[in-house]
């Protein structure tokens, strides 16, 4: 455990190496910038807090290696937690076709009138091409170019942003070589964490490899705190090895539990290496409990999370992850950049 401590505070203060104090705000859309973004480098450490952003916040936005950095510079955004489908897209994955399939299958069944109940069937064909895809991924996998994985990571530096975790999301029936593949490329890019779905099953296969390779597995949660195994706390997942963590989603646990985040942040602030910032109701608001909202809007408690994390001078990540509905006038680049200007104002 200590090894392990120690491993993660080396990690983390790392990333908080250079951070600038920076004068308060009069809102969170003030005019005055960090002197890193100045220097045409993004800077999103602020009060010594490591904010951040998840890649899945783009979603909705085009991929690929140019865009990734124009999201980043429009959001300002320096840490970054970074999906697996996303870098793989930049490193040149083959296309997974099972959505085009889908939908060619759904829409001759329309056409025919026939009733579609949950998946469409897909043809022997179809199905043929959904193999031959498994079995180009696996092999472009096996032969990953990990020049070009280097090359990636450096892009990113040269722009000030450092990727601390890749979120692969191996599971309890991932091949080993997938669990490996996952760690070797969250290592290949400056990441000391693999994230996936918080599960006991999940934790027990992934965490022998998270040992082997000497980083973290990083357990995220979605409603699993409000479900009778996790009421009382991840105690037994974090009890398999010192090299399990959490990826704690304050917003899900504050939406389905309607328990302070801080409290349960005291309680585990050792064993948690990133936290997924964003606003919600909670579960008991009669017209929409548990629902992403505007940051500002909903009733999470951002600013006593956040501050704890300052004052307490805590190496957590703290990742922007974009939920809630974005307007017509607006994208999903310009919204991470209103949020990160509303948690800097909080910080500062």
């Amino acid at each position: 455990m200590d090894k392990s401590r120690r491993h993660f505070l080396q990690v983390s203060a790392a990333a908080l190496a250079g951070i600038t104090v920076l004068p308060s705000l009069s809102s969170c859309t003030g005019s005055k910038t960090a002197p890193a973004e100045s220097a045409g480098k993004v800077n999103s450490n602020f009060a010594g807090v490591a904010m951040g952003a998840i890649s899945y916040s783009w979603r909705s936005l085009p991929g690929g290696m140019d865009n990734l950095i124009k999201y980043c510079r429009e959001g300002n955004v320096s840490n970054l937690e970074l999906m697996g489908n996303d870098l793989e897209t930049i490193l040149g994955v083959p296309t997974n076709p099972a959505p085009r399939l889908m939908a060619e299958a759904r829409a001759a069944m329309e056409k025919a009138g026939k009733e579609i109940k949950g998946r469409p069937t897909l043809s022997a064909e179809a199905q043929a091409e959904i193999e031959k895809y498994n079995e180009d991924l696996k092999a472009f996998r096996n032969g990953m170019d990990w020049d070009k994985v280097e090359e990636v990571r450096k892009r990113l530096a040269a722009e000030g942003i450092s990727v601390h975790i890749v979120k692969t999301s191996p599971g309890a029936n991932s091949s080993d070589d997938f669990i490996d593949y996952s760690f070797k490329l969250a290592k290949a890019m400056g990441a000391a964490a693999v994230t996936t779905e918080m599960s006991l099953d999940a934790a027990k296969r992934v965490a022998p490899f998270a040992e082997k390779h000497d980083m973290f597995i990083a357990l995220h949660n979605h409603f699993q705190y409000a479900q009778d195994e996790f009421k009382d706390g991840p105690d037994q997942l974090l009890a398999i090895s010192p090299k399990v963590m959490l990826n704690f989603d304050q917003g899900h646990y504050f939406g389905s539990t309607g328990k302070h985040p801080v409290d349960f942040i005291k309680k585990y602030q050792d064993r948690i290496f990133s936290m997924h910032i964003k606003d919600k109701t909670g579960p008991n608001t009669e017209a929409a409990p548990n629902a992403n909202q505007v940051w500002g809007q909903g009733q999470t408690p951002l600013e006593d999370v956040l501050h704890y994390v300052r004052d307490n001078k805590l190496p957590i990540f703290c990742d922007i992850e974009l939920e809630y509905d974005v307007k017509p006038w607006s994208n999903a680049a310009k919204e991470v950049g209103t949020c990160m200007r509303y948690a800097r104002q909080i910080l500062l």
